[in-house]
């Protein structure tokens, strides 16, 4: 990431912030699907690996350039949410899930709870650190999420193409929905596909709304985010739509010239 400085890169999570870093803080908790080796891969197939299942596809490279765009400090998971979802308490079942959609996680199977402390210990702790290390040094006015979603999943099609999510607070979920049609036709819905009901507002209510921080979560299909090309087009109308709402209260991010790269 040209003119940055990489404060934390480990196993579990990299923060970067930019010189003069804006009052937005992105985050995707998905980013990589990288396992170390002395978990064996999990005991899952590559095709597994590669999949919706391991990580988050094209969320990154969204994340990223929508973090260069708005000149915003940009926290990311280094690991693959099977070893943990840091998205999920630390004492959270589904956080290392024994099955996930329709794939068991034989490395999942069976833990002790020494076994699950490790995960705990390498994975949730050092990001959830980082996160809280990040927003009380940085202070920011607004925290963006950035996940993607399979188009399929348990043999059903999804039509939403961007779901805005939010927990208790929805001030900023609230403004970007009524101002989505001035930024794409994509079928944009709120808490779609996923909600808070589904546990997945976890960094949203932990980290952004007890210190009353304007905050949404953004689930894109990643259907539509595939290659390059696509993910600095979807980056690009995140980051007017996002200038947009932050108008809206008062908020002025300082825009970045050089690329976002990893």
């Amino acid at each position: 990431m040209n003119g940055a400085a990489l404060t934390i890169q480990n196993e579990a999570v990299n923060v970067l912030i930019p010189e003069g870093a804006g009052p937005v803080v992105v985050v995707c908790e998905h980013a990589c699907n990288a396992i170390p080796e002395d978990f064996a891969g999990l005991g899952v197939v590559e095709s597994v690996r590669r999949s919706h299942v391991a990580w988050d596809p094209g969320a990154l490279p969204v994340a990223q350039s929508l973090a260069a765009k708005l000149n915003a400090a940009l926290i990311h998971g280094a690991a693959s949410r099977l070893l943990f979802d840091c998205n999920r308490p630390s004492d959270a079942l589904d956080a290392i899930p024994e099955k996930s959609e329709i794939y068991d996680i034989p490395g999942n199977q069976a833990l002790s709870d020494a076994q699950r402390a490790e995960r705990v210990t390498r994975f949730h702790d050092p990001f959830r650190d980082a996160l809280v290390g990040l927003l009380d040094r940085h202070i920011p006015q607004v925290l963006i999420t950035i996940h993607s979603f399979t188009p399929v999943y348990f043999d059903r099609m999804r039509d939403v193409e961007i779901g805005v999510l939010h927990d208790t607070d929805s001030r900023f979920a609230d403004v970007m929905i009524n101002k989505a049609k001035g930024h794409t036709q994509m079928d944009v819905r709120r808490n779609d596909p996923y909600g808070p009901e589904h546990g997945v507002t976890h960094t949203l209510k932990t980290h952004a709304i007890p210190r009353g921080i304007l905050n949404v979560m953004l689930e894109i299909r990643n259907d539509l985010i595939p290659d390059p090309e696509s993910q600095q087009a979807m980056a690009g109308m995140l980051a007017l739509w996002m200038a947009d709402t932050m108008a809206d209260f008062g908020i002025t991010s300082p825009q970045s010239e050089t690329p976002c790269q990893d």
